[in-house]
């Protein structure tokens, strides 16, 4: 909540740090609303679901984690989905524990209310989509608690902390272009000297000097860094069938090497 309100302060504000440094200039955060509204959806936020939509996997029940990736060496995913497992491992015991059976999601007004809230106030423009799930069985919930711990973890950590590592050089990930392409006598010009059209081309040194400070912010771990599968809560512990299922699924994700924030 307080890095998504700073960024409203300074990131995504008009004439903030984006409008001001990438190349759409004062349109950047309507086109990315844009692209928001056709192509955001909860379902396929889901990893499975994601790399399916993307065209990187098709669903095969022989294959592990049910689905054939169509690139093998696909670090994001291959990594991604043990994670997504061992997630949805943890979800799924926590879950069943309390809700013995299906009546008890419906029964449960705090949690409907919770996800009423989710679906008419958190994302008010598209309350009424109908691929929203309706929390009707312990699956349901399942999938829905699964989704968010993925995309505000595992998910994030790989979008995220790599960001200054690749967009720091800003050659490698210019975010403005300052002249227009080439004419033909330009083209020769830039084939003679490409030195002197790319430096015309490339970010002012302002704006590459603006945008490598805040990839360096947003790819750094902050020192009070809470981890997935890290801590075990108190009253998780107070729970004996809770505190081996959490421990099941710290030990499944620190034997995979996984570690999203």
């Amino acid at each position: 909540m307080e890095i998504n309100a700073l960024a409203r302060e300074s990131l995504i504000n008009a004439g903030g740090i984006i409008e001001s440094s990438f190349s759409p200039g004062k349109y950047s955060m309507e086109l990315s609303s844009v692209a928001y509204d056709k192509l955001w959806r909860f379902d396929t936020e889901a990893l499975p679901a994601d790399l399916i939509s993307r065209g990187m996997a098709v669903e095969d029940p022989t294959a592990k984690h049910g689905l054939k990736l169509t690139i093998e060496d696909y670090p994001f995913a291959n990594d991604g989905l043990m994670l997504w497992e061992a997630i949805k491992q943890w979800v799924t015991d926590y879950v069943n524990n309390y809700y013995k059976d299906a009546s008890k999601v419906v029964s449960d007004n705090e949690l409907q209310a919770w996800w009423e809230d989710v679906r008419t106030k958190g994302h008010e423009d598209k309350k009424d989509e109908p691929w929203w799930l309706v929390l009707k069985t312990q699956q349901d919930l399942i999938q829905v608690l699964t989704t968010i711990i993925w995309v505000t973890s595992g998910h994030h950590a790989a979008v995220n902390f790599g960001q200054y590592v690749f967009g720091g050089y800003f050659p490698n990930r210019p975010t403005i272009a300052r002249i227009n392409m080439p004419t033909k006598s330009e083209f020769e010009l830039f084939l003679n000297k490409p030195e002197l059209t790319l430096l015309k081309c490339f970010p002012s040194q302002q704006q590459a000097t603006k945008v490598m400070a805040i990839l360096d912010v947003l790819s750094n771990h902050s020192p009070d860094e809470e981890y997935i599968g890290d801590t075990l809560e108190s009253s998780w512990e107070a729970d004996p069938v809770i505190k081996a299922a959490y421990e099941r699924f710290s030990t499944k994700k620190k034997n995979s090497k996984i570690k999203g924030n």
